[in-house]
């Protein structure tokens, strides 16, 4: 990336030469040379937040930022771009959404999220930092940034403007009134769910700020929980890609027997599943864990992986991350050992379940969706 100090080398996590999508796009572009272009002074406390895979605390690593990001990913990839760039250790402060934000900030740059829930809390969290003198800059690409976005802004912040595009990308601006009367925090959101979906029907749902379906069952999740395997005795069992963790949850309600680890790159995910479970005083034994994918668990010491994989990476449409979490799956399974996945019916899994295990086995579908095993072999 061509930046107005330089040239950076930047990779996405985990770095795959065969991946065409870059760390970085015209909208990091944009802000960056906006904040030569007006020599914004990037003094104090300088937080970055959304930062998705680490370009623009890299470029501006001089000025010692604070990221603050949800993805596990993005922040091994900061971590490796930084220092790839020759960065020292301990120069950029690294949080999660779920770390105490900084107690003051002079400089916030705000990477869009896709989710407008997640820019509320991180906004709404950040408010009381902010004073008058703070530079408040975001950015985004044209698609990413709609009226409820800076509504948002100015709810939270103060007045807000924009910027004319620049390759399909535009900057926001927004002048803190830090006398505003800001709304509660809505975060973490919980709800009940309905009946008709097994041992979990009635049962609560803690969902923090980003996570899918914040506020509801989606469908596709109802499906995979009225067809959930009959998990019986002590079984060690995987939900990998977490999300709230309503399906490990309904698993370990059914069989309380059972160790459920529940694993997801997102913090806010991880938080919303540990609240989940806790929510539901289920008897068993329970782990959450963030990270990529089941990196870090042994071979063959699994009995059951259940999942449902994300076939977006931010605004790209890629099956990467369900290639890998197959692949995972099929690794840390032992003999005999099952996967199940849901997922959309265009999305052709049981192809890529076939060429890793051999099988797939169609257990249930509708018109949307379908639920798929696959069995790991004892000769694999």
């Amino acid at each position: 990336m061509t930046t107005p100090w330089g040239e950076l080398a930047l990779t996405r996590f985990p770095e795959d030469p065969r991946d065409r999508l870059r760390a970085w796009d015209a909208a990091d572009e944009y802000l960056l040379r906006h904040l030569a272009d007006e020599q914004v002074a990037l003094s104090g406390t300088v937080v970055v937040v959304g930062d998705r895979w680490g370009a623009l605390v890299t470029a501006l690593a001089a000025h010692r930022p604070v990221q603050i990001t949800d993805s596990f990913l993005s922040q091994e990839a900061t971590r490796a771009n930084l220092e790839r760039a020759g960065v020292e250790p301990g120069t950029v402060r690294l949080l999660t959404t779920q770390d105490p934000t900084p107690g003051r900030v002079d400089v916030l740059l705000v990477r869009v999220p896709k989710s407008l829930a997640l820019l509320e809390d991180q906004l709404l969290r950040l408010a009381p930092a902010v004073h008058e003198g703070t530079v408040v800059v975001g950015t985004g690409m044209v698609k990413e940034i709609h009226t409820s976005t800076l509504r948002l802004f100015e709810r939270i912040l103060g007045p807000t403007r924009t910027s004319l595009a620049e390759k399909k990308a535009r900057l926001i601006f927004c002048t803190p009134q830090p006398s505003l009367a800001r709304p509660a925090n809505p975060w973490p959101y919980g709800y009940t769910l309905p009946d008709g979906v097994g041992a979990a029907s009635g049962r609560p749902v803690v969902n923090h700020a980003g996570v899918f379906c914040g506020d509801r069952l989606d469908i596709g999740t109802r499906f995979f929980l009225q067809h959930l395997p009959d998990s019986r005795g002590s079984q060690r069992i995987v939900d990998l890609g977490c999300g709230n963790g309503i399906v490990g949850t309904a698993v370990a309600l059914a069989n309380p027997e059972a160790e459920v680890l529940f694993v997801d790159e997102s913090f806010q995910a991880v938080a919303s599943a540990e609240g989940t479970y806790k929510a539901n005083g289920v008897p068993g034994h329970a782990e959450f864990r963030v990270g990529d994918g089941l990196t870090g668990v042994p071979e063959d010491s699994v009995d059951l992986v259940l999942n449902n994989p994300p076939f977006h990476s931010h605004q790209a449409t890629t099956d990467a991350t369900a290639w890998r979490m197959f692949a995972d799956a099929r690794r840390t399974l032992r003999p005999g050992g099952e996967l199940w996945v849901i997922g959309n019916r265009h999305l052709g899994y049981h192809v890529k379940l076939r060429k890793l295990f051999g099988n797939s086995q169609l257990v249930a579908s509708d018109p949307k969706f379908v639920v798929l095993k696959a069995v790991k072999r004892a000769s694999d």
